[in-house]
């Protein structure tokens, strides 16, 4: 592959002794590191955009590489300066932004684009795609959440109408304030030719502060991510704080009373567990310090909700319902009765568990009732398409599916996008990313729904080129 020259900030300098170069060699690591806590980029200096013959796989092979690939037939849309430009950005920003630019062609097939794009490539992160004179994009949902996509991709081609270079650029400018930190490995150290002049002069300095630097990075990374972290928990009490207040109204209307006429030791026990479980639940979140923690306490109310339904089938001459997982479309109508058939817009059909009441919706063609959760962006939206912050708080309530059924359950929606990646307790677009923002190798391992539909439509809303997230570019 052939990579556009790089030119160097400084004159370069002649080749080192070699007893000069390996005195280099060794301390160059550390360098490396100082630069980083100092602000500098751990790559080259100056970002250069990649240009090969042509192709998904040199596209890949390119991407791997640098975050941005220009097809030599396409070169006229971004020329080597500004793509230049564009790749130092995104190099220093330090985000998993890759940006290729395409022609239209049987090359690079529009309906499956993205997702072909995004495996041979392999690494997490945002993908920005200009496909002759069309613009779209697409995201790992750990990285950044489908609707977060949307809403950039559609801001941007209504900024710039007809224009596609703008709304890449546009794009990725946006993207890069989002997406947490973190780049693929394989793009350090990716400069040009030799050691500049400015980098040996700096070199002492940095190998001496070199440890201090990267103990303040660690100081100041380990703070941020508490404060993210923090954020995530504060957003799961309200919505757990909700569940137990509603588990306590569930209580009340049970209105068992212990001494009360037909009442034997098995109905005491089952309301003894209930009263229990409310007590533990609103203990175990006062003690919460991280999202993880949530867990234990949608899991105590989940038993304590299966308690109450037995208490209730006692009490009425009923057979004794069967242990079952809570409602999916809402945790807080029970446990479910049955299994029905159902599909999130733009998802494939799956099996849910369902109570009586959304059963009979369903049945019915209507839209079952489902929990809705306010965004980071002041909506609200079903638990499921929220965000990967509800991961811990969904793991609670239906963990008991156990054998590794709990992210199928979620399959295509950005929650369970969040399940099948690293560990995230985030918005899945900037917030607290548990171990990282983007950037890990995950090869072909990744949820295709983020990827598929096509390109094209990403604009959404009725504006710019496309009506819908996901739509074809059409014939």
């Amino acid at each position: 592959m052939k990579v556009a020259p790089r030119r160097p900030a400084f004159p370069s300098v002649p080749a080192l002794p070699a007893a000069g170069a390996a005195l280099l060699l060794a301390v160059a690591p550390v360098a490396a590191s100082g630069a980083a806590a100092y602000g500098a980029p751990t790559g080259s200096v100056v970002a250069s955009a990649a240009r090969a013959d042509g192709g998904l796989d040199a596209a890949a092979d390119a991407l791997s590489k640098g975050p941005v690939y220009v097809d030599p037939r396409a070169a006229g849309q971004l020329p080597d300066g500004q793509a230049d430009a564009l790749a130092s950005d995104i190099e220093q920003a330090g985000k998993p932004v890759f940006v290729a630019v395409l022609p239209a062609n049987s090359d690079y097939p529009r309906a499956t684009l993205f997702e072909d794009l995004r495996t041979r490539v392999g690494v997490q992160g945002v993908y920005a795609v200009q496909l002759g004179d069309r613009f779209d994009a697409r995201a790992d949902g750990n990285v950044m959440s489908r609707e977060s996509v949307r809403h950039l991709v559609g801001a941007a081609q209504r900024a710039h109408p007809g224009d596609a270079t703008a709304q890449l650029k546009d794009f990725v400018a946006q993207a890069e304030k989002q997406v947490g930190k973190g780049t693929p490995d394989s793009w350090q150290g990716t400069g040009g030719d030799g050691v500049s002049s400015g980098a040996l002069v700096g070199l002492g300095a940095l190998v001496v502060l070199g440890a201090g630097g990267a103990y303040t990075v660690h100081r100041r990374t380990k703070r941020r991510r508490e404060a993210e972290e923090q954020a995530a928990l504060d957003a799961l009490r309200v919505v757990v704080d909700e569940d137990i207040t509603a588990y306590g109204e569930e209580l009340d209307r049970l209105d068992f009373r212990p001494g009360e006429p037909g009442a034997d030791d098995a109905m005491r026990a089952d309301y003894a567990h209930a009263l229990d479980a409310y007590e533990n639940a609103k203990q175990t979140m006062g003690q919460a310090r991280h999202p993880q923690d949530v867990r234990k306490v949608t899991e105590t109310l989940e038993d304590g909700r299966f308690a109450l339904a037995t208490l209730a089938a006692r009490r009425e001459g009923r057979p004794l319902p069967e242990r079952r997982p809570p409602c999916f479309f809402d945790p807080r109508h029970g446990p479910s009765v049955a299994d029905a058939q159902w599909a999130p817009p733009g998802g494939a059909e799956r099996t849910v568990p369902v109570c009586a009441a959304d059963q009979a919706r369903l049945a019915d063609g209507q839209e079952p009732m489902a929990r809705t959760v306010r965004t980071p962006y002041g909506e609200d939206r079903p638990y499921w398409d929220a965000g990967p912050v509800y991961g811990p708080w969904a793991g609670g309530y239906y963990g008991m599916l156990g054998g590794g059924l709990l992210p199928g359950l979620f399959l295509g929606t950005m929650l369970g996008s969040s399940m099948m990646g690293p560990a995230a307790y985030g918005w899945g677009d900037g917030a607290y990313h548990g171990d990282g923002g983007g950037g890990d190798y995950s090869g072909g391992d990744f949820s295709s729904g983020d990827f598929g539909g096509g390109f094209g439509g990403g604009g959404g809303f009725g504006g710019g080129d496309g009506g819908g997230f996901g739509g074809g570019f059409g014939d």
